[in-house]
C-alpha cells in the first residue's frame, strides 16, 4: 500500500521536514543540490520561487489521497520557468484523416490481466534525462520505437534522442514542426525515421541536451520502423493496444509533476498537453481510505533521481493529466 506523507519529503536519501521554516529548508536544499548563485539577487529570486512552491506542495498534498508531493530538484524554479525549460511538447488536434488503430472487441478488453508491466519483459530501456532541453517528444518517441523494435524480434537497443533533436524537422502542419530543444511531436519523429531509413543508436550518437548540427550516420542505425498510428482515446482500448503491441507514447499535462515524489496522481493535473512520456504498464493501488485506484505506469525523462526512480503513476480511466488525448505508436515490420 502507498504511504501518504504530508510533512516529510524524501528524495534519494534527502529528507525534508516540511514543518521547518522556508528559510531553513532552502538552506538545506541549496547544500544538498550544491546550487551556486551569481549574486544575492539571484539567490533571493530562487528563494522566492522555492517558498512559493512550498505553498503549492502543501495544497497538492491536502488534495491528494494517494500521491505524494514535496521538494524535488526542480523546487527552486517557478512553475513558469519549469514549464519553459522542461514542458515544450507541441500538440495538434487529431483529424478524421489521421491513421487510427482499429478498436478491440469487448471480450479482449475483459480478458486484460489485472496488472501488466513491459519492464518485466525487457522491452524498456533505463530511465534517461533530457536535461534543460525541451526534447521530451524525442524521448517519448525513442522509448516507443525501442519497445517496438525489440518486440519485433530484434535485440534491445537504446536509440538516439540527439539524432532526433539535431536532424528531425518534420511537420504535421506549418505550426507543428519538430524543433529540437524547442519542442516537437512524436508523429513527426516517426515520419523522420521512416523517411531517413532508421535512427542511430544512443552509443553512436550520444545525448548532449542542446541543439547541434545533424550528424546522422546510416552505418550506425539501431532500429527501423515502417509506419505509425494514433491509438484510440478510450483508455480501455489504450490498455489492450499497449498489452498487445508494446509501450505507448502519450502526451500529458505535467506541470504539477514538478513536485511529484511517488504514489498515484488522481487530482491536480490539467489537460493542457505539454509533455511527452511513455506508458509501460498499469496496475492497481489502495489509497489512504482503502479505495482501489487503477493507475498507468509511466516512464519519464527527468532522470532516475526524480519521482519514483524516474517513473510516475497516474490514475487510469479518468483522463487524468490528459493521458488519453494523444496516444501514438510506431510500427515495425516483422522480418
Amino acid at each position: 500500500m502507498l504511504l501518504f506523507v504530508v510533512l516529510v519529503s524524501i528524495i534519494y536519501g534527502r529528507e525534508y521536514d516540511l514543518n521547518r521554516t522556508p528559510e531553513e529548508l532552502f538552506d538545506q536544499y541549496v547544500l544538498d543540490y550544491n546550487l551556486k548563485f551569481s549574486s544575492l539577487d539571484e539567490s533571493q529570486t530562487r528563494y522566492n520561487a522555492f517558498a512559493s512552491n512550498l505553498l503549492i506542495i502543501n495544497s497538492l498534498n491536502q488534495q491528494s489521497t494517494s500521491a505524494r508531493f514535496g521538494i524535488t530538484k526542480f523546487t527552486h524554479l517557478a512553475p513558469e520557468e519549469f514549464n519553459n525549460q522542461y514542458l515544450t511538447l507541441k500538440t495538434t488536434e487529431r483529424t478524421d484523416s489521421d491513421p487510427v488503430a482499429a478498436d478491440y472487441e469487448d471480450a479482449q478488453v475483459m480478458a486484460l490481466p489485472d496488472t501488466f508491466d513491459w519492464r518485466d519483459k525487457g522491452a524498456v530501456t533505463p530511465v534517461k534525462d533530457q536535461g534543460q532541453c525541451g526534447s521530451c517528444w524525442a524521448f517519448s518517441a525513442t522509448g516507443n520505437m525501442e519497445g517496438q523494435w525489440f518486440l519485433a524480434g530484434n535485440k534491445m537497443v537504446s536509440l538516439s534522442e540527439q539524432n532526433l533533436v539535431d536532424c528531425d524537422h518534420e511537420c504535421l502542419d506549418a505550426n507543428d514542426c519538430d524543433s529540437g530543444c524547442e519542442g516537437g511531436l512524436q508523429p513527426n519523429a516517426y515520419n523522420y525515421v521512416i523517411k531517413t531509413g532508421g535512427i542511430d543508436t544512443e552509443d553512436s550518437y550520444p545525448y548532449r541536451g542542446e541543439d547541434d548540427t545533424c550528424a546522422f550516420k546510416p552505418a550506425s542505425i539501431g532500429a527501423k520502423i515502417s509506419n505509425w498510428t494514433f491509438v484510440s482515446m478510450n483508455e480501455s482500448q489504450m490498455a489492450v493496444y499497449m498489452v498487445n503491441n508494446g509501450p505507448l507514447a502519450v502526451a500529458v499535462d505535467a506541470l504539477i509533476w514538478q513536485f511529484y515524489l511517488g504514489g498515484v496522481i488522481t487530482v491536480g493535473c490539467g489537460t493542457s498537453l505539454d509533455h511527452g512520456v511513455l506508458i509501460v504498464g498499469y496496475g492497481t493501488e489502495v489509497d489512504i481510505f482503502g479505495y482501489e485506484i487503477e493507475y498507468w505506469t509511466i516512464k519519464n525523462s527527468w532522470g532516475a533521481d526524480w519521482g519514483d526512480s524516474g517513473y510516475v503513476y497516474i490514475e487510469k480511466g479518468t483522463g487524468c493529466c490528459g493521458v488519453d488525448q494523444y496516444p501514438t505508436s510506431s510500427i515495425v515490420k516483422n522480418p
